[in-house]
């Protein structure tokens, strides 16, 4: 933890109390001598954000290295290696080198509504950060007027009476200036800069959500594609045989069991396409909601298992940059630094209040600069709280606990973070060894089948035996399938833990990026605009 986090901890009152009461101090015996080296260089109360530091281990398994996995003689079984401390592609779905996926994630950052909410949402913020800005600086406001009046003589005891018309005319310009003699307002433009901040990772975050779903929702549409064509082709084979079982109880050489044990497995094999077909039809609907589409919209197209491609070699962030790439822990330090930023906000209210104030004027705009008719005023205030029922040092108080409640949940998001890594990796490796069984047991069952029809054509085991094997070999092709899959998909998983890469890329669009101002200071607001970027 660093210094200042720790002294914000009650638990340390010797360390708290040094910042929580130097601007009393200064208040009461400092103000009156130090006011005018204060006005030329103030300070900001309060503590200042440093963000934490990266946990100090070397790697996220108990093992220093994660052994490469094993291999598989399907398609998408070959044996992936990690390499750690590589960079992480921006475009990490292309390693899968398929155009469709691709063009699928393409579609979907570029019309979801999410995305183009959270772009708002960070040109929301960045504009809030710049308009406090402004608190910054003097508020100058011209004033002007006309009026036009008639007076007449009667008034006076004149009679007959007259009239006479004339006009009044006033200019003037007033400035105030509340001085940030104790980096309050700094403290509020840092606190909403922050908030910008995390606007920003979330835009990050809700770009890499989005495009991890898609690819698993196209991967799973895959699977259940290939479920569904190797069920199917079950179900044809089952249907051949019930015929040629029918046939030889017609001619007596069968028993009316073995056609019954036939049907039953059949029925069996049509009973688990229903489910299949529904799954995928709802992934469909998924996938369409991910590229922001309408389900009426879907146009068919999809990937195929066959056509992608597992990367060979992954790259594994180091620990210690993990913290800087995941979105969400960005977003979490963020959350921490406006935390911070508000303590200082709740001590500098505590304090006196300086304000400038000036007016220069005249009775009419060709009279603004003759001395002999401006009229000017030049007013200083002070102002501080003498009794408020401890309203603003109890909200200090919890602005203090807040940041202590985000420093403890930015922890817990770390932690997350590094089990979602471990997770992914464990994943990788065991599944990567499923995948090499399921294939295994698919070509077991399969001979297995193979044999026992033959057997049974000799009359040498009962056709129970053929329906229990046809049985296997449909259970162990669709798990074959679904592993298959799920190496794809633990491959996604690991791109989208490690952060996805996301400052390898752009991800922001003009949606997000402030205004141009119109006005006078149009030069000084672009500058606060580049900063904010």
């Amino acid at each position: 933890m660093t210094a200042p986090h720790r002294a914000l901890r009650r638990r340390k009152p010797s360390v708290a109390a040094g910042w929580r009461d130097r601007g009393l101090a200064r208040a009461g015996t400092l103000l009156p001598g130090l006011l005018p080296s204060l006005l030329l260089a103030s300070c900001a109360v309060g503590p200042d954000f440093t963000a934490p530091a990266s946990p100090a281990v070397d790697g996220y398994t108990r093992e220093q290295r994660v052994a490469a996995t094993e291999s598989a003689p399907v398609a998408g079984g070959n044996a992936q290696g990690f390499a750690s401390g590589a960079d992480i592609s921006g475009y990490w779905w292309t390693l899968f080198r398929s155009k469709q996926l691709s063009a699928f994630v393409e579609e979907a950052v570029r019309n979801h509504p999410d995305v183009q909410a959270a772009q708002l949402a960070l040109l929301n913020a960045r504009e809030t950060a710049l308009a406090q800005q402004g608190s910054l600086f003097p508020q100058v406001t011209a004033n002007g007027s006309a009026e036009r009046e008639q007076a007449s003589t009667t008034q006076q005891g004149d009679w007959p009476g007259q009239t006479s018309n004339y006009a009044l005319y006033g200019a003037s310009v007033s400035v105030s200036y509340t001085l940030d003699v104790w980096g309050g307002t700094r403290r509020q433009v840092e606190s909403l800069q922050a908030q910008a901040d995390y606007q920003a990772f979330k835009l990050e975050a809700t770009y890499l959500a989005l495009t991890a779903n898609v690819i698993t929702a196209a991967i799973t549409d895959a699977s259940l594609r290939d479920q569904i064509t190797a069920t199917e082709e079950i179900i044809k084979a089952e249907s051949d045989q019930l015929v040629r079982i029918q046939r030889q109880f017609d001619v007596g050489a069968n028993s009316k069991s073995d056609v019954l044990s036939q049907e039953a497995t059949l029925a069996q094999a049509k009973a688990t396409l229903a489910p299949l077909q529904k799954q995928l039809a709802q992934e469909r609907n998924q996938l369409m909601a991910y590229l922001g589409r309408l389900p009426s919209q879907d146009r068919g197209e999809h990937v195929r298992l066959a056509d992608l491609r597992l990367p060979g070699r992954l790259p594994v962030s180091l620990p210690s940059t993990l913290v800087r790439q995941r979105p969400d822990i960005r977003q979490a330090e963020a959350t921490l630094h406006q935390a911070t930023a508000t303590v200082g906000v709740g001590i500098a209210n505590l304090l006196p209040q300086l304000t400038l104030s000036g007016s220069y004027g005249a009775s009419g705009p060709e009279r603004l600069f003759s001395p002999t008719t401006i009229v000017w005023s030049a007013a200083s205030s002070v102002s501080q709280k003498i009794f408020d029922g401890g309203t603003l040092y109890h909200t200090k108080e919890a602005d203090v606990a807040t940041f202590e409640q985000d420093l403890a949940l930015y922890k817990s998001t770390v932690v997350t973070a590094f089990q979602n890594v471990a997770d992914s990796l464990r994943a990788i490796q065991y599944d990567a060894a499923t995948l090499k069984a399921q294939a295994a047991s698919e070509k077991a069952t399969a001979d297995s089948l193979a044999m026992a029809i033959e057997q049974f054509k000799i009359g040498a085991v009962p056709y129970v035996t053929v329906t229990n094997a046809q049985q296997s070999y449909l259970n162990a092709r669709v798990s074959r399938i679904k592993a298959q899959a799920t190496r794809f998909t633990d491959t996604a998983a690991l791109f989208q833990a490690l952060g996805g890469g996301w400052w390898n890329r752009t991800d922001e669009t003009p949606d997000a990026r402030p205004r141009a101002n119109p006005g006078y200071f149009a030069g000084l607001d672009k500058k606060n605009q580049e900063a904010m970027r």
